[in-house]
């Protein structure tokens, strides 16, 4: 994982990272900047914040260009904004907007102990694009990555399954990734949870559930 710049010509752990990594996650960038989603996510963070206490630093893992950094940026001006993005296009739009550090690469790279903790470590929509295999992994580096807070938004669903996405297999999964989180790690506590429908008439995002866990 590189660190301010963006690297290239790399080869990743898993298929789901080479697809990300390649031409869908850049198509994926055009089909997501819009006006409405930015005012979504607003409301999704200001709820799922609100429930959180003295949080100076912000940490996501896949953010993309780095919309959901532009909602936590506005909602908690002054704090410290890092994120991890692996889509070199994405990446050259995040490095941007975060308030303190954009690295490049995958979550299955990071070497988490090199990083600083952060007070809130987040997922959106990335957990159920990671391989099954590599889960308990990924659940490890957010745990240590995080002082306080986790926040995992994916989607849910009581027992593990793969969904065909926009064509392709083996490219989404849905399972209980915060009770999974919870099971690993006990001296972790469940402090809130939400869902946000796709049909909201206000604010609406992709079937979204959330569940903000406290070390």
């Amino acid at each position: 994982m590189q660190t301010g710049k963006p690297m290239t010509h790399k080869t990743y752990q898993t298929e789901q990272e080479d697809f990300w990594a390649g031409s869908f996650g850049t198509e994926y960038i055009e089909r997501n900047r819009t006006p409405q989603l930015l005012a979504s996510n607003l409301h999704l963070f200001s709820k799922i914040i609100g429930s959180t206490k003295g949080v100076n630093s912000f940490l996501e893992i896949g953010a993309n260009i780095g919309l959901n950094i532009d909602a936590i940026n506005l909602l908690c001006p002054g704090k410290r904004t890092s994120a991890l993005e692996l889509n070199e296009n994405a990446f050259r739009t995040l490095q941007n907007k975060c308030t303190g550090t954009a690295h490049h690469g995958s979550i299955l790279d990071l070497n988490a102990a090199e990083l600083p903790k952060f007070d809130f470590v987040f997922t959106k929509g990335v957990l159920i694009h990671i391989h099954p295999d590599k889960l308990p992994l990924v659940y490890e580096k957010l745990f240590t990555l995080s002082s306080q807070y986790i926040c995992i938004i994916e989607y849910y669903n009581p027992t593990p399954v793969s969904v065909d996405y926009r064509g392709f297999r083996n490219k989404l999964f849905k399972r209980d990734f915060a009770g999974e989180m919870l099971t690993a790690y006990p001296s972790a506590t469940l402090v809130d949870y939400g869902f946000q429908y796709h049909r909201d008439p206000a604010f609406p995002q992709d079937d979204l559930s959330w569940f903000l866990l406290e070390k």
